[in-house]
């Protein structure tokens, strides 16, 4: 089992890749991923079955949970309960955000 991980080699798949998150640890009660959004870029994600917590590394914009946006900025922690509604939005740096579910990133 990987213990260490480094984020850099996830943001260059993220970067060569198609999609703009890479989760690096999914497992029956933890997943881990880091997710990269451009200005401009959607965040096409959909409410999860289980909860989750963003961790802000750097950019800007806004985080909409339920009805109500949020202001993104650098070190910002957000929770966002299951079944709710969520996504990025409204960026003009490039944002990356850390997220951590409570069980596997189906």
């Amino acid at each position: 089992m990987k213990l260490e991980f480094d984020l850099d080699t996830y943001l260059e798949k993220i970067k060569n890749g198609s999609n703009y998150f890479h989760t690096f640890i999914n497992r029956e009660s933890l997943a881990a991923g880091v997710l990269v959004l451009q200005p401009g870029e959607e965040d096409t994600q959909t409410p999860h079955d289980i909860d989750e917590v963003y961790y802000v590394i750097s950019g800007n914009g806004s985080l909409k949970i339920g009805d109500k946006n949020y202001k993104v900025s650098k070190n910002k922690l957000f929770f966002v309960a299951k079944d709710v509604k969520h996504y990025f939005h409204s960026n003009t740096k490039e944002l990356k955000v850390l997220y951590f579910f409570g069980g596997p990133d189906s």
